[in-house]
């Protein structure tokens, strides 16, 4: 892989409850930079929560708003940039991250994923049979990560752990 150290972003990509926004504050604390969380942003510029932002526009709108976000928050360099799994399904997403820093995309097994997600209410894409929905969503999601410069696995591993190996690789 090439070194893409400077002022470079780093973005983390990847399903839901893989450690993203843990990783990623971790990752920010350690090189000295901003943390993003695309969904925070997206919270703070909307004024509701993503669940009412699904249950009152839907997933398409929800999608424009995500991609216009991460626009604007990859302007800048010396971030640390948490995307929603989602993210990457918009076109002309996954080039513009690939182009604006490292794209790291998590990974950890399903078993993990949904006792992670489990105890979490506020996620719109697991109305339902949480246990299902997150079978369905990683299958249909299957691809849509490996565009990433690398992929870490998260499974078992402390944020801590996973922060250092995303670090070998943005520092070369």
């Amino acid at each position: 892989m090439s070194n893409i150290t400077g002022n470079k972003n780093i973005i983390l990509v990847g399903m839901m409850a893989t450690g993203k926004t843990t990783v990623g504050a971790l990752l920010a604390e350690e090189l000295g930079y901003d943390l993003v969380d695309v969904d925070q942003v997206i919270v703070e510029t909307e004024g509701r929560s993503i669940a009412e932002i699904f249950a009152d526009e839907g997933e398409e709108y929800f999608r424009s708003v995500e991609s216009n976000i991460l626009k604007r928050v990859l302007q800048a360099e010396r971030r640390v940039i948490s995307t929603g799994g989602g993210a990457v399904l918009a076109p002309g997403n996954t080039s513009l991250m690939l182009d604006k820093g490292l794209v790291v995309a998590l990974t950890a097994a399903i078993e993990e994923i949904i006792a992670r997600v489990s105890v979490d209410h506020n996620r719109p894409l697991l109305a339902g049979n949480a246990e299902e929905r997150v079978r369905h969503i990683m299958e249909s999601r299957r691809e849509a990560y490996r565009f990433a410069h690398c992929t870490v696995d998260t499974t078992g591993l402390s944020a801590a752990q996973v922060s250092q190996h995303i670090l070998l690789h943005y520092r070369g």
